[in-house]
């Protein structure tokens, strides 16, 4: 039974890839609000770090493709705070690409990014975490594991790859690891703008049930469903946050064929 504030994260320390911008920066901010200590990591050092009512994140530079970074990641966290509480792989992301002619070079560092670092990072966050009180590791994905788009060959593949891991872990960590798997859907940032078209998204936005588009914060208190007491018999969950996918391209065209009759 949870008794008190099961959001209420005082004390917890969660590390967050790629948080120091986009949703990666929301999810940092979401977990300073409800009272953890929290790391952002990047490769470059950024121009602020999530800061909510003066709580600041502690950010540590590293590149998480490199398994030696990533365990260095891990053991900054536990040197400055003593222990670890959450992970959220976060960092990921891809340019569209031609699968016909797209570089060995290009798909390595997909896969790199989108699989193998969130599995390097939580290899590191689970020797610490079965150490101490056990922990939660959440693993952001993308809809286009389950629905590939044009352009995104070894994306789709990398993100497929994480949910698959996700399972798998879930399995071999339990009880004292949780690993759970946020299917992100459409996301209005500000660095995804331009791929949605001059109107913001809002064409975009008609395809989805929810009428809009996802913003941050959206996963980012999804995240905190899942590294909270409220979930502490999810294990191994591929939580969607994509307000419902999209609709079928032939219900899109009868509908958009009803109205011009």
């Amino acid at each position: 039974m949870v008794t008190g504030n099961p959001l209420d994260l005082t004390r917890r320390v969660v590390l967050v890839t790629g948080g120091t911008k986009g949703i990666g920066a929301a999810i940092a901010e979401a977990f300073l609000d409800a009272g953890a200590d929290v790391v952002v990591c990047g490769r470059t050092v950024p121009d602020a770090v999530p800061t909510v009512r003066g709580r600041a994140a502690v950010f540590v530079p590293a590149d998480v493709r490199d398994p030696g970074a990533a365990g260095r990641l891990v053991d900054a966290a536990v040197e400055r705070f003593g222990r670890l509480d959450v992970l959220v792989n976060n960092a990921g992301g891809s340019p569209d690409a031609d699968a016909a002619t797209v570089s060995p070079r290009f798909v390595e560092k997909i896969v790199a990014l989108n699989l193998l670092a969130p599995f390097y990072v939580a290899q590191a966050a689970h020797r610490v975490m079965r150490a101490g009180a056990g922990g939660s590791i959440i693993n952001i994905g993308s809809v286009s594991a389950h629905d590939p788009q044009p352009g995104t060959a070894a994306y789709t593949a990398a993100k497929a790859g994480l949910l698959g891991l996700t399972r798998a872990l879930a399995l071999e960590w339990a009880p004292a690891v949780r690993v759970n798997h946020i299917t992100t859907g459409l996301i209005r940032t500000e660095s995804a703008a331009a791929v949605y078209g001059a109107d913001g998204g809002d064409a975009v936005a008609r395809v989805v049930p929810m009428e809009r588009m996802a913003v941050p914060a959206d996963v980012a208190r999804a995240c905190l469903f899942l590294a909270s007491g409220l979930s502490g018999y999810v294990n191994g969950a591929d939580l969607a946050v994509h307000g419902g996918g999209e609709f079928p391209a032939r219900y899109l065209a009868a509908r958009s064929a009803g109205r011009r009759g």
